[in-house]
């Protein structure tokens, strides 16, 4: 229970098991005149298709090209999955600030805490520049690495990672990129000021 988005309902199930309903998994061959061929070589004769393909929330690429530090490219550092630090911050990419970043989903509160908690560690970050009048920060490697090490342990115990369920949270080799872990008050703690320490800062 929770390993996928839990669905709110009392009628989706009874609606799929109407006499007049098919519920068909077979892949799709194609798109014809009438309807839809499937492989298995049946066709299903239809007046509407609605394409309804879900997402891949945990496959994060970018959609255009975004450059860090000699040149390193975004989706060459996430070809493994996205990490970033606090879900906000990625090493070799200075001054790129992210709002629902790599694990700041969640399955059981409100976003906008997650927002506003981020929102504001980015405020920060952008006082701390000005007041020591730098050109970027950029967050240390090492630091990024632990704290996702930490993440992913907490993650291994949840209904999330565990008991072999598969979701669209994680990437198709099972690591979760997209949930936190914890409560959301114990993000908007870590998130609550800018630790200049575990950042680089080039003035």
């Amino acid at each position: 229970m929770g390993c996928k988005r839990v669905l709110i309902s009392n009628d989706y199930f009874p609606a799929l098991a109407q006499k007049n309903v098919q519920v068909i998994t077979e892949t799709i061959d194609c798109i014809n005149e009438n309807g839809v061929l499937t492989k298995d070589g049946k066709q299903q004769n239809a007046d509407v298709i609605i394409l309804a393909t879900g997402f891949k929330a945990a496959e994060e690429v970018s959609r255009f090209a975004v450059k860090g530090r000699n040149g390193i490219d975004l989706n060459e550092v996430w070809r493994n999955g996205a990490e970033a630090y606090l879900g906000t911050s990625v090493s070799g990419f200075p001054n790129m600030f992210l709002v629902v970043g790599p694990n700041t989903g969640l399955g059981h509160s409100s976003m906008i805490l997650m927002i506003e908690a981020q929102v504001n560690l980015i405020m920060e970050a952008l006082k701390t520049l000005k007041q020591n009048g730098a050109k970027y920060v950029d967050v240390k490697k090492e630091t990024q690495q632990q704290y996702n090490q930490e993440i992913q342990t907490q993650l291994a115990s949840t209904v999330w990672q565990s008991g072999g369920c598969t979701s669209w949270y994680q990437t198709k080799s099972g690591k979760n990129v997209t949930l936190w872990p914890g409560f959301t008050f114990t993000f908007m703690k870590r998130t609550a000021k800018f630790e200049k320490e575990k950042y680089e800062m080039v003035k």
